[in-house]
């Protein structure tokens, strides 16, 4: 939690405004790896022998010695999404050995990458044999209400994370785990932000982007709002998870099924 005193930031608003509609409209959705086939597993794992395997080991399990992490186990710190390790493989990351490729490898290459390592995940034991993903679908659209804040195939949501293919980076088992205990870990990208005025009045979304002197947040409504961080406001930022807990909203059967469901979302082999 951080408290600083803040002041709407009237020139994004007024450029917001004049804008109409589309100030009101969330951020581009992040875009889909097209490179995902059998073929693009070999050259990727071509690519990875060439350009990373002196940092993260031939067989991937990490360097400690060059600084790289073991890059088997399907969890990324720092990127979200196949989107979000994208931008790690070409652009690095800050203060780390991970200097990124560049803006001269193709994105072709990159992606090729990310769908290499995607096949390097643990398979996670597979779905529970008495599990149906049919049922836990149902839960998803109704009693479960995640499609009030997820998107899969276009469809829902835009206030957690898009779950088209969740599968491919997550377990059945880590699934399950996510919807029991969903603070367990979450990133930057999904905490929130409280912004609240001299009079009372309150602000609270998703945070955005933030720097030292600005942050963005989505309301629940989807809007976006900018703001300054001097003036006669506030702001608390929450670091936990949005998303409440199924542990007693949901029978274990319910949750195994959601899960399988969930572990469903795929892209084809």
């Amino acid at each position: 939690m951080r408290r600083m005193s803040i002041t709407p930031w009237r020139g994004v608003a007024l450029l917001m405004a004049a804008a109409g509609p589309w100030a009101a409209a969330p951020r581009a959705q992040e875009p889909e790896n097209p490179f995902t086939s059998r073929i693009d597993v070999r050259m990727g794992g071509r690519s990875y022998q060439s350009r990373c395997a002196t940092c993260h080991g031939i067989n991937a399990t990490g360097n400690p010695e060059a600084g790289g992490p073991d890059l088997t186990t399907g969890q990324f710190r720092r990127a979200e999404g196949d989107a979000g390790l994208f931008r790690v493989i070409r652009e690095g990351v800050d203060g780390t050995a991970m200097i990124g490729l560049g803006e001269n490898a193709s994105e072709q290459t990159v992606w090729q990458l990310v769908t290499f390592l995607r096949t390097l995940a643990p398979a996670g034991g597979g779905i529970d044999p008495g599990a149906s993903p049919a049922a836990g679908q149902a839960l998803f659209a109704g009693k479960g209400g995640c499609a009030r804040c997820h998107r899969v195939d276009g469809d829902g949501g835009r206030l957690g994370p898009d779950l088209s293919f969740v599968g491919d980076r997550r377990t059945p088992e880590a699934l399950e785990t996510d919807l029991v205990d969903p603070d367990a870990e979450v990133l930057p990208r999904w905490w929130t932000i409280t912004a609240t005025g001299p009079g009372g009045e309150t602000v609270e979304g998703l945070r955005m982007s933030e720097d030292t002197f600005t942050f963005r947040i989505m309301d629940a409504d989807e809007n976006l709002r900018a703001f300054s961080k001097y003036g006669d406001w506030s702001y608390e930022r929450t670091e936990t998870s949005t998303m409440p807990g199924y542990a007693e909203t949901l029978t274990a059967q319910e949750r195994t099924d959601l899960a399988a469901y969930l572990y469903s979302l795929r892209r084809d082999p």
